[in-house]
């Protein structure tokens, strides 16, 4: 009897997760990803401000997996996927499945103004991470260079759209780095006269957060010299900068945090899916109809304990993928299969610069340096390889004993 065939398209938190759960499952296991490596996105925003590095937060699929002699990766970008004959798409070919799990993330969304994205770029992989830093590092660079007041101020706004988690850590970063790393850096201009606007839509930032955690959240911002306009959205978006509101803004650097839109798998598999794309899925987080297909993480629709969607986390993928490799062990062993699918919410988590961060854990609510410190701990243990751990701890004690971040290089295109 033929080993069944399990094809996992995503190494994401979720995917990784149930390509570790399923290593030595009497049952062959494909990984499929358009790169090669795992990312880990939490720390993204201190690639794009020159904190880390991207071998920092990053680690080759294959090495991830190489003891899981039953997972074999494969680097592809799929295109589509063929229920009746059980077939993934990828550009250059085609690989059948017995179950499919898909995990292919999220991507950013701009509410219809999809032209804004090249002026106002997202933050979801490597590429957007290092193409933000360059941004921001020229930006400092041009305004050393202008002798023009007005081109100087422009260069040396910076307004990130969007005040969740991504952009509250975006603005604190930006900010340190202009107050703290750059400060004595330059001859002509003063880093610390740059000008960090977050735009929010909402009434508070943080809005995820209880209250108090939000106002303690604004509070650090505004320590760190950040302008904080909430309650306007933004109406206009171009190479010059920003509208909020009916209020103009010239700034050169413009980075987007204010949503995200579930990938392709909804179109793939021609079913149910929310307002953002997600897929909506059962109890045990197939697809209604098709035993055989999962969907997890921030490409799927489940309902938590609350009747609510499940948020897009990390820990959220995570949980789902180690479920569905245990519930496929299940099948594969004849056993009963686990009950429905329960998420474990430990809390959730966000800095904002140096000894500022807030954590909401349920029963404790935690701000400063302490929610800082825990932050930091957390973060560091999700990372993985002991090398990326210690390299990743020894470069944030390096910076912050000297004030000092190590990663400010302004490369790729255009980077003369």
């Amino acid at each position: 009897m033929s080993r069944p065939h399990i094809v996992i398209v995503g190494a994401g938190f979720g995917g990784l997760s149930a390509a570790h759960s399923l290593a030595g499952a009497a049952a062959d296991v494909t990984v499929i990803d358009r790169r090669n490596y795992h990312l880990f996105q939490p720390l993204l925003y201190q690639v794009a401000t020159a904190g880390l590095s991207p071998a920092q937060i990053a680690q080759p699929i294959r090495s991830i997996l190489r003891k899981a002699s039953n997972v074999r990766v494969v680097m592809g970008r799929v295109t589509g996927v063929d229920r009746q004959r059980r077939i993934v798409k990828l550009e250059d070919r085609e690989i059948a499945y017995d179950t499919l799990v898909l995990a292919t993330g999220a991507r950013h969304a701009y509410f219809g103004h999809d032209e804004w994205e090249s002026v106002a770029p997202a933050l979801k992989n490597i590429d957007d991470a290092t193409g933000i830093r360059r941004r921001i590092l020229s930006a400092f660079e041009q305004a050393e260079q202008t002798d023009d007041p007005e081109a100087r101020r422009r260069f040396l706004t910076f307004v990130v759209i969007g005040a969740g988690p991504t952009g509250v850590e975006m603005a604190g970063a930006i900010a340190e780095l202009a107050h703290v790393a750059l400060r004595y850096d330059f001859r002509a201009i003063n880093p610390r006269d740059a000008r960090i606007v977050l735009v929010e839509g909402g009434p508070r930032v943080l809005a995820a957060f209880p209250p108090q955690l939000s106002e303690s959240a604004l509070r650090s911002l505004k320590r760190l010299h950040v302008e904080v306009r909430l309650g306007k959205p933004v109406s206009e978006c171009d190479e010059r900068g920003v509208t909020i509101d009916d209020e103009r803004l010239e700034a050169a650097t413009i980075v987007w945090a204010a949503g995200v839109a579930s990938s392709s798998a909804s179109k793939w598999l021609g079913v149910e899916k929310d307002r953002v794309g997600r897929v909506v899925v059962g109890p045990d987080l197939t697809v209604p109809g098709h035993p055989e297909i999962f969907v997890i993480g921030d490409t799927a629709h489940a309902l938590g304990p609350n009747g609510q969607p499940l948020p897009g986390l990390a820990p959220v993928a995570k949980q789902q993928g180690a479920y569905v490799a245990r519930l496929l062990r299940a099948r594969i062993a004849g056993r009963t299969a686990p009950g429905p699918f329960r998420y474990r919410d430990y809390g959730a988590m966000a800095t904002i610069g140096r000894r500022a961060a807030v954590a909401d854990f349920g029963w404790l609510k935690v701000d400063g340096t302490l929610a800082w410190l825990l932050w930091g701990m957390i973060h560091i243990t999700f990372l993985i390889g002991f090398r990326n751990r210690f390299v990743v701890l020894f470069d944030w004690l390096w910076s912050y004993a000297t004030f000092q971040s190590g990663v400010r290089l302004i490369t790729g295109p255009d980077s003369h």
